[in-house]
């Protein structure tokens, strides 16, 4: 039963890991495709004519600013303000698309910027959806029950009392676990995702405005 108990905790072990760094790997891929589009978006801000094109541009460099906010914050607490902050900016950035499109004349090249608009708010959208996505709570509550279990266990079958092997188990099992946690847990620990392509974004805009 202890062998039995010890497979099943490693299979369960590597499973969840398997879908923390999967998850990690897709918030890191989410921040870098984020970037890209502000900037695309930014760029294309140009094709505009009149003050609206210099309206926009302050506006995304405003969005990148409250994009980095919310990859920096630490605390569930702020997540909330930033997350009201990002809407206003998202509803500011779309205004000036509907003023350019409710003009009698609009620029031909409007579909662009339009369509690099959406792109900015839809990979805005994936990256809040990635950022809610963990690993079930029944997933945890399993991989607990059975590492409590291969504990016991192994207490049982041991007729020497060895202490060292008895507190290794628990170290042993109990490092990935923490390994895990800490990848699942993006705005606290070590492991965190670093919005480095916005700060570069950040910095570029502020270098040539």
């Amino acid at each position: 039963m202890l062998g039995a108990s010890l497979t099943l905790l490693a299979l369960l072990i590597g499973f969840s890991f398997s879908m923390a760094v999967s998850r990690y790997d897709e918030r890191k891929t989410l921040e870098e495709r984020e970037a890209n589009a502000i900037t695309v978006e930014y760029e294309r801000a140009s094709l505009l004519s009149g003050p609206q094109a210099q309206q926009i541009r302050d506006l995304l460099a405003k969005f990148v600013e409250v994009r980095i906010q919310f990859y920096e914050a630490t605390d569930e607490a702020r997540v909330a303000p930033i997350d009201l902050q990002t809407t206003k900016v998202e509803d500011d950035l779309w205004s000036q698309i509907s003023s350019v499109a409710a003009q009698p004349h609009p620029p031909p090249s409007l579909s662009l910027v339009a369509a690099g608009m959406n792109d900015v708010l839809g990979s805005e959208n994936y990256t809040q959806g990635a950022w809610r996505n963990h690993i079930p709570i029944p997933a945890w509550t399993v991989m607990l029950v059975v590492a409590v279990a291969a504990n016991f266990l192994l207490g049982a079958s041991e007729q020497r009392r060895t202490t060292a092997l008895l507190v290794a188990l628990p170290l042993i099992i109990s490092t990935p676990m923490f390994l895990i946690s800490e990848i699942e847990t993006p705005r606290a620990g070590v492991i965190r995702i670093m919005p480095e392509n916005l700060i570069a974004l950040r910095h570029a805009i502020e270098a040539h405005p």
